[in-house]
């Protein structure tokens, strides 16, 4: 195994997301800086998750040795300082090194890629949310970060932009985890908010069953309802700009609306498997998206 490897693999999981990350229609110093930020976020999630590439490469890039390689905290640290290399010196794992030109191209702060981590570093110790306001905060950790770099690359931030895209970053991650219920769970982690549980009557022994009940599909029906309004709300962000960035926004608007209304071809039975929607699916949402509709 070469030490190029990791670096391939996590990239080629781009095409596994609810929505596109860098198209072919993007302008290809765009697709070059979008996947150099994707790269990163698929890799602090692939650590805090466990799911790195067999062999410990990551961890001997990372300079963690073999027999700590498991160690997911240990691993985040030495991700952030490898991180802090990019703006300070020179990193030692290929996808950071893919990183530091992006970061200098188009003057990137450490602060969105630093609340990546944090929120992998939270998923080792949080693994239950009392309150809808505390799965928000996570959201401002996990998922939030992810849409202001896109501004940011694109040279498009505004406050009122951050905002909506802020709006959609939480919807798509709160669709995500609505998604994959079943598998989090087999990671002792629950991202229902723990008062909507108590609210609906729903156990988390329900949610290890094979299909889910009554109280589970309205459950998961309120959420999404949740993330639909979300949605609605970073809409505008859309119409905010103009030409090819428009179309790429409006496909990760219309990226969650897919998937949300895959979630309701299931009926909001999420347990025995993530329902996704097709491209063909996703592509029957870009249209009304791009005209404000919805």
């Amino acid at each position: 195994m070469t030490v190029t490897d990791p670096e391939r693999g996590t990239l080629a999981k781009a095409a596994d997301e609810n929505f596109p990350v860098a198209p072919f229609f993007l302008p290809r110093d765009w697709r070059t800086d979008l996947m150099a930020v994707y790269g990163f976020a698929r890799l602090v999630d692939d650590i805090g998750d466990g799911d790195l590439a067999p062999g410990g490469v990551d961890a001997r890039l990372l300079g963690v040795p073999a027999d700590r390689a498991d160690d997911r905290l240990l691993m985040l640290d030495a991700f952030e300082e490898d991180l802090r290399r990019v703006f300070e010196g020179t990193p030692r794992h290929p996808l950071l090194l893919r990183l530091r030109p992006t970061v200098r191209r188009r003057s990137l702060t450490p602060e969105p890629f630093l609340g990546l981590i944090a929120a992998n570093r939270q998923d080792q110790l949080v693994g239950r949310y009392e309150t809808y306001d505390d799965l928000l905060a996570y959201c401002e950790l996990s998922a939030n970060p992810v849409g202001r770099l896109v501004l940011a690359v694109t040279g498009t931030a505004t406050p009122e932009r951050i905002r909506r895209s802020d709006a959609v970053c939480t919807a798509l991650q709160i669709v995500e985890h609505l998604q994959d219920v079943a598998e989090d769970l087999g990671r002792d982690r629950v991202y229902l908010p723990a008062e909507d549980m108590k609210r609906f009557h729903v156990q988390e022994a329900d949610l290890a069953a094979p299909t889910a009940n009554a109280s589970v599909r309205a459950l998961i029906a309120f959420e999404a309802q949740r993330a639909r309004d979300l949605l609605r709300e970073g809409a505008p962000l859309v119409g905010s700009v103009r030409g090819r960035l428009r179309l790429l926004l409006a496909g990760f608007v219309a990226g969650g609306r897919a998937a949300l209304r895959a979630i309701a071809a299931a009926e909001h039975d999420v347990l025995p498997g993530p329902p996704k929607p097709g491209k063909v699916d996703l592509l029957r949402e870009v249209g009304p998206t791009l005209r404000g509709e919805g």
